[in-house]
């Protein structure tokens, strides 16, 4: 027979620490605790497969799983002496959710279920104060009535609110016996009215009512929501926790509380919590009173005039120290505990790892460290690698008030705040000569024209597109705070102006957006600066030590490059060129390379760029002195650099000495229907070799000058883009060698550099063999692999891409995350081809998942030599990656010995 019940408690258990997954978090803790001598009140655990069962056969359970609850009631019954519906010594129970990932208040929890008409007199009888008995009934009436019955919470307060008026008083406290019982009374006329039926009195019907809304709860749309911003999989379940009630709230020698072994915000290492005497777990969560601080020296620090834990309750309070230390040392981690003091004793209800930030995180893992508690590669694996997004911009004051106006995508974390801007060319006039001014580029979206205004933004704004738009990708580049897809905002550009819920605002306006939670907040909030505390050097140092991969970065301007320097990382994996173009002084000379009608024309633009992208390139490779630095030729779609208004068009047209009518022609010529799967990449260099000759030659000159000023070598490698096999490749590799030869013989120098390719298109991944023939290097471009291979374009997938993983189409974003079965065995397959032919083959990525730790994963399975990201992942990018060297070791290690 399948077991689906484990009991606990009495200092024993059925089940343990390792049944996580079979018990969940909750279930497997208190089994822990039961196990090792712990005051735990007795229970039972309903597992996860009851879950999975539940759902998989129409909200039914297994034939065994009556029986089997009646024997974990009776198991109760024996260690407690009380008797489940027993009218003279009644037992009480909770009911709890317990996923085997801690999902805080995302699901149902029922308390004193067990109490009805009989029950509560006994349980009066027995307390010092029958109020506690009526006390307990109307919170158990208003629990069970909105969990299971679906009631209005709301309909209970009215009520509760009503006879604190009636009464006089402002605390559910002041009421008297009297008072409590009327309350019942009218709770439960009000359940038979909204409902139907008269509140059940059966034990037994409470219990699998409270059972199935557990389980319910599971689905309900917090829950979901919680999952899917947590990567949870709903295929992991609930399993359903019953207990022995234990009261906080029988006077004035009981109390509840939650504490933390360690400061979750600081990481500091002493005792943080709160307690409330003579009172339930919900009133210490809900916040109805205000809670006591449960050490004395906090409650000096606080200037608390009530009396600490401590203080109160002295030998309760020492055995819960006592308690809290043998827990944090026996899990090795800071523990979140629930308790509870009845009449004096304390019973421990919950201990898991607790949730911190990642300034606390990273203090306790190297705290840890140095007591001898966890070696470094177990600090490493603590960290959440997505958590020190938080240490490495502003972030809002947990203490500012919010006044959220809007929210939609974290696209960049961070916060900023600054007036209103809606264009580019008014971000840079309102910054130009004012130092220390701040704006918020505010736009339905970006495009490339925008970068310049980008730049000089604070934060970025956006009231379309996703995680992966133009204004996400470029502004966790620049390590600027953005937010993406706010539909609810509504702008009006002909106006200068931003509405939202009937508010509207003007350019000049200011607004905070907190990138990191998607929220757009009215006004100027206070903010606090990142600090890279000595704790995060420490753990940065194990990880280098420990990682197989290297850590690049996506760097094409100085301060990008040198911010990816402190960073950590080990050279530049993608210097986009078309970025260095956009300038005003730029931008009119691609302009009129791009609308020339005859080579001359063309070479005469050039000219005047080749300057500029020389100059651009020393100083890259000036700031990576030795470093590699990995230069990808011109790939941008040309209508991102064509003239679109009159001004744009006579610009151009006044440069080249050209009549704009012409121009406009010139450019409707060049329109496109397609642009990313137009002309671009390496087709602007077979069509017109001449670029890719200037970009070589600002390339190799400047390696020359940056070795000679620096005198270190310069490791230089060209990427072409866009490949679809060898043919395209040595086309213009041809090109490249070509000037390499001309420029060391003008300079009598030698060059060392390497001629590679970026595979971004599911035939270059399957030609992965023949291309590596003359390639010395690959890295593969999953943004547009991505696109390319599930035919999505991800500026378009906004719309519709959320509801492909609402709906468990699809797993995950395959624009956040790699899309393993499809986009990564084209990736798998350009890695096993590819060093067929070359085995020494250098191998990265350089897509937006290069800064992504489950695509990073990916890339340790495959073999890569390096990842690279924009600038401000680099430490989230060094961490994953040592964290998937060591899974990679344990996995081998799994192997050898099977």
């Amino acid at each position: 027979m399948a077991k689906w019940v484990l009991t606990f408690g009495d200092g024993k258990a059925e089940g343990s620490a390792e049944m996580r997954d079979l018990l969940g978090g909750k279930g497997a803790n208190l089994a822990e605790m039961a196990n090792i001598g712990l005051p735990v009140p007795p229970g039972f655990t309903i597992t996860t497969e009851v879950c999975t069962h539940y759902y998989a056969n129409g909200r039914s359970y297994p034939a065994e799983l009556e029986a089997q609850v009646a024997a974990g009631l009776r198991h109760i019954e024996a260690v407690t002496a009380r008797g489940f519906g027993d009218a003279e010594n009644p037992l009480l129970v909770s009911v709890r959710s317990g996923s085997r990932a801690s999902m805080p208040g995302m699901m149902d929890t029922i308390l004193n279920l067990g109490l009805n008409d009989q029950t509560v007199e006994a349980l009066a009888k027995n307390a010092d104060d029958r109020r506690f008995a009526y006390d307990s009934y109307r919170r158990f009436i208003q629990m069970y009535s909105n969990v299971v019955l679906d009631l209005d919470h709301d309909l209970f307060e009215d009520l509760l609110e009503t006879a604190k008026e009636k009464k006089g008083v402002t605390e559910d406290t002041e009421l008297d016996v009297e008072d409590l019982a009327k309350l019942v009374k009218g709770y439960k006329a009000a359940v038979e009215r909204d409902s139907g039926k008269p509140f059940p009195q059966d034990p037994a019907e409470q219990l699998w009512g409270a059972i199935s809304a557990v389980f319910a709860s599971w689905m309900n749309p917090r829950a979901i929501t919680y999952r899917r911003l947590n990567q949870i999989p709903e295929s992991w379940g609930t399993a359903v926790n019953v207990q022995a009630m234990v009261f906080g709230n029988m006077g004035e020698t009981s109390a509840t509380g939650v504490a933390f072994t360690r400061n979750p915000s600081t990481g500091e290492n002493r005792l943080y919590g709160e307690f409330l005497v003579n009172a339930q777990g919900e009133d210490v969560v809900a916040g109805i009173r205000t809670p006591q601080p449960i050490t004395e020296a906090a409650r000096a620090e606080g200037k608390v005039r009530a009396p600490s834990l401590e203080t109160r309750m002295p030998e309760a309070f020492k055995e819960f120290a006592i308690v809290a230390n043998r827990l944090e040392q026996h899990y090795r981690d800071m523990q979140d505990l629930e308790f509870t003091v009845e009449r004096g004793k304390l019973w421990m209800l919950q201990a898991r790892n607790g949730k911190r930030t990642a300034k606390a995180a990273l203090k306790i893992a190297v705290d840890l460290v140095n007591e001898g508690v966890l070696t470094k590669e177990e600090a490493i694996e603590r960290i959440d690698p997505a958590s020190l997004d938080q240490l490495l911009h502003p972030t809002i004051d947990p203490k500012a008030e919010r006044k959220i106006i809007a929210s939609g995508l974290p696209a960049s974390p961070g916060a900023a705040q600054g007036e209103i801007v809606f264009s580019s060319e008014a971000a840079e006039e309102a910054v130009a000569g004012k130092e220390g001014k701040k704006v918020i580029l505010v736009r339905t979206e970006t495009s490339p024209e925008d970068i310049h205004g980008m730049h000089v933004a604070a934060g970025i704004l956006t009231t379309r597109g996703g995680m992966t738009s133009h204004a996400a990708v470029v502004a966790r580049g620049m390590g600027k705070p953005c937010v993406s897809g706010a539909g609810s905002l509504r702008i009006d550009e002909k106006a200068g102006t931003l509405t939202v819920g009937g508010k509207v605002f003007r350019a000049g306006d200011v607004l905070t957006i907190d990138g990191s939670a998607g929220q757009v907040l009215d006004g100027a909030v206070a903010m606090i600066k990142p600090e890279l505390s000595g704790d995060f050097a420490a753990l940065m140092g194990w990880a280098d030590e420990v990682r197989r991969m290297k850590v690049r970065a996506n760097a094409e301007t100085p301060a990008d490059a040198r911010a990816a320097r402190g960073f950590g990382a080990e050279g530049i994996g993608l210097s986009r060129t078309e970025h260095m173009f956009f300038d005003d002084e730029r931008i009119v000379a691609v302009r009129e390379m791009i609308l020339a009608d005859d080579v001359e024309g063309r070479r005469k633009a050039l000219a005047k760029l080749l300057p500029f992208q020389r100059s651009d390139f020393r100083e890259l490779f000036e700031i990576m002195k030795g470093l590699p630095v990995t230069i990808r030729l011109l790939d941008p779609p040309l209508h991102e650099f064509l003239p679109h208004g009159d001004k744009e068009v006579a610009a151009v047209a006044e440069a080249m000495g050209a009549d704009p009518d012409k121009l406009r022609s010139r450019a409707a010529e060049l329109h496109e229907f397609n642009p990313m799967l137009g002309f671009r990449g390496c087709r602007l260099a077979i069509a017109f070799p001449e670029i890719a000759e200037m970009q070589a030659r600002a390339i190799f000159e400047a390696a020359v000058e940056a070795a000679k000023a620096t005198g270190e070598p310069v490791t230089c490698e060209v990427m072409v883009p866009l490949v679809v096999g060898r043919a395209d490749f040595d086309f213009v590799k041809a090109r490249i060698d070509a000037v390499a030869k001309a420029v060391e013989a003008e300079t009598s120098g030698t060059l060392v550099y390497q001629v590679g390719t970026m595979i971004e298109l599911p035939r270059a991944a399957l030609m992965a063999a023949e291309i590596a023939e003359t390639a010395e290097f690959f890295s593969f471009g999953t943004n547009d692999l991505t696109q390319t291979a599930l035919g999505i374009s991800r500026d378009d997938a906004a719309p519709f891409l959320s509801h492909y993983v609402d709906k468990k189409l699809l797993p995950y974003d395959p624009f956040v995350t790699i899309d393993r079965e499809g986009v990564g065995e084209l990736v798998a397959i350009g890695c096993e081809r590819g060093r067929s032919v070359r085995p020494k083959i250098k191998l990265g990525i350089c897509g937006e998942h290069g800064g992504d730790p489950a695509s990073i994963a990916f890339c340790e399975e495959v073999g890569l030599d390096y990842v690279s990201c924009s600038p401000f992942r680099v430490p989230i990018a060094r961490l994953a990656a040592a964290q998937a060297t060591l899974r990679a070791r344990k996995a081998l290690r799994t192997q050898d010995a099977a």
